[in-house]
């Protein structure tokens, strides 16, 4: 029995022993990355000199914590022998040290997300036959972590498709149409199985033709076509395409422009199928499964001199698949300043919308800097303070200057985006207290370009008249308050249109106060006036609108 207890004595020591052992975390695991395969030139043998393609690895880290180890990350030269020929791109000599047999880089440490490991320089070797192939590896070592490899593999020649630049016409008006004219060579060494044929165009541009093997997408958000500015044409071009041979896109493909186009743009790329952007595959593959009737295809074209003359030297820079083209439309769009009147005694408090809209005809977008298009300048009326500032807008000193405090600032600056459609409103949602009772208390609201300490009229605004609007507290002559039972603030209805309604919601924080918007001294264009009585306080609106902020979208090649 005394031997019994003592093994099971044992045994609950040893069980326990393993429940104390602190559990060591699983390794973190690092993925390494690198183009799938990249083509090289042939060497131009006594000719010249190679022509070189870089060539990137990364390392992601996934993890929220920097890994605080050493790390080791090597290529294997071995199998580029006679094939290629690799040099470090210039700045990475520092992390990295490069042998005829071996890349290596040491790193001390690995941030969150992605970050640069290498960038080799790569040239066909000397000799090195059309076709020739080989496997281009990053691993990674370290105490305490795993890394899954990444591998490029290397060729020599390839397809290379060059996009020949169409002859438009940049200065337009509205209705103009001109034919867009695809023109490209594959001056590569191998034939190119498909081509898909990339056109993307801003709001004010479009294709009047459809084609049965081509796709229409347009970028928007919330049925707002103008939010991104860029719509996209996706056709399969099926057929070989033959090294040397030129050709051109048989049938037609007409821009036209929009009754509201300004300064527009246009991208138009040729790309081997299954080499194109993601989008573009989806379209391959469903037009190639579905397409029947009117199609658009590609013939080959006897070589004009003239145009193969510029290419003297064959270039394998993917951006010779692209060309891009500015245009700028004889049109103009009108900002108006929205004006409004509030009611109020001290101490109640009103949420407003303050902002302007844009009569066009045109849209006006900055979709190469992504720069504001339009400021809005509001000067506070005295005795009100605000209390909520939105998105968009800064508080600024009386002249303008910089100020710390957003709230309770004398004056505003409130910026749009890089994007304003054509019949587009904005109303920034700001939030007043009336500290004290001024009759006649009188503010703005100006829009146009900024300057510094303010705005100024846009150039291409026709009618600067109304560029400013009145922000007036009690008014004289608006009559006396009712006594409210709570407090009236101001909700927008949502609209992409400059004729928006408000509604009326009550809050339980601050007495009644009545709010009129109009349009800055023009007739209106919005619903009709209207009075909501909510506990006892009246709300006059008419106009509103919504607040958008934008951001332009990294995407397409613009």
């Amino acid at each position: 029995m005394r031997k019994r207890i003592s093994l099971l004595a044992a045994g609950a020591l040893v069980v326990l022993g393993a429940a104390i052992t602190p559990a060591h975390a699983a390794d973190p695991v690092f993925t390494l990355a690198g183009p799938a395969g990249i083509g090289l030139r042939p060497h131009p043998g006594k000719s010249g000199e190679p022509q070189k393609a870089s060539v990137e690895f990364r390392i992601v880290n996934d993890s929220t914590k920097t890994f605080d180890r050493p790390s080791t990350f090597t290529i294997d030269l071995g199998a580029l022998k006679g094939v290629a020929d690799v040099a470090l791109a210039k700045g990475r000599e520092k992390d990295c040290t490069l042998t005829a047999a071996t890349v290596t880089c040491k790193r001390w440490g690995l941030w969150t997300g992605e970050s640069t490991v290498v960038k080799l320089d790569l040239s066909a070797a000397a000799g090195s036959k059309v076709g020739a192939t080989a496997d281009l590896t990053l691993t990674g070592t370290a105490e305490g972590a795993t890394f899954e490899a990444a591998t490029t593999k290397v060729r020599v020649g390839g397809p290379d498709l060059v996009l020949d630049r169409a002859g438009l016409k940049a200065e337009q008006k509205p209705g103009d149409r001109q034919n867009l004219s695809i023109i490209f060579a594959n001056e590569g060494t191998d034939p190119v199985d498909g081509v898909v044929l990339e056109i993307r165009t801003t709001h004010g541009i479009a294709l009047v033709e459809q084609y049965d093997n081509c796709s229409y997408s347009e970028d928007s958000t919330a049925g707002r076509p103008w939010n991104t500015g860029w719509s996209t044409v996706q056709c399969l071009l099926e057929g070989e395409y033959e090294p040397g041979a030129l050709y051109g896109v048989d049938g037609s493909l007409t821009l036209e422009a929009a009754p509201h186009a300004f300064m527009d743009g246009l991208t138009y790329a040729v790309y081997a199928a299954g080499e194109q952007p993601k989008a573009a595959a989806k379209t391959a593959a469903k037009n190639r499964a579905f397409a029947a009737g009117n199609k658009l295809a590609a013939a080959k074209q006897a070589p004009k001199a003239a145009a193969r003359s510029a290419r003297q030297a064959p270039d394998l820079d993917p951006w010779n698949n692209i060309q891009e083209f500015d245009f700028t439309t004889r049109n103009t769009a009108d900002l108006v300043a929205t004006g409004v009147s509030l009611t109020g005694k001290a101490g109640d408090t009103v949420d407003v919308e303050l902002g302007f809209r844009n009569n066009g005809p045109a849209w006006v977008a900055d979709l190469r800097h992504g720069d504001a298009v339009a400021r809005t300048d509001i000067v506070i009326p005295a005795g009100a303070r605000v209390t909520k500032v939105p998105a968009g807008c800064k508080g600024v000193a009386a002249d303008g200057g910089d100020r710390e405090q957003a709230l309770g600032a004398p004056r505003y600056f409130c910026s749009t985006g890089h994007v304003v459609g054509e019949k587009e409103t904005f109303a920034y949602p700001f939030q007043l207290k009336i500290e004290k009772a001024v009759t006649d208390a009188k503010g703005s609201i100006t829009v146009g370009r900024a300057k510094p300490r303010g705005t100024t009229g846009q150039p291409w605004d026709p009618n600067h008249g109304n560029d400013t609007a009145a922000l007036v507290i009690n008014a004289k002559g608006a009559g006396p308050n009712p006594t409210p039972t709570g407090t009236t603030t101001a909700s927008p209805t949502p609209t992409g249109s400059a004729t928006a309604t408000a509604t009326a919601t009550p809050s339980t924080t601050a007495t009644g106060a009545g709010v009129t918007t109009n349009g800055g001294g023009l007739a209106s264009t919005g619903s009709s006036a209207q009075a909501i009585a909510l506990g006892g306080a009246v709300l006059l609106a008419v106009g509103g609108g919504l607040f958008v902020a934008f951001r332009r979208k990294a995407g397409g090649h613009a």
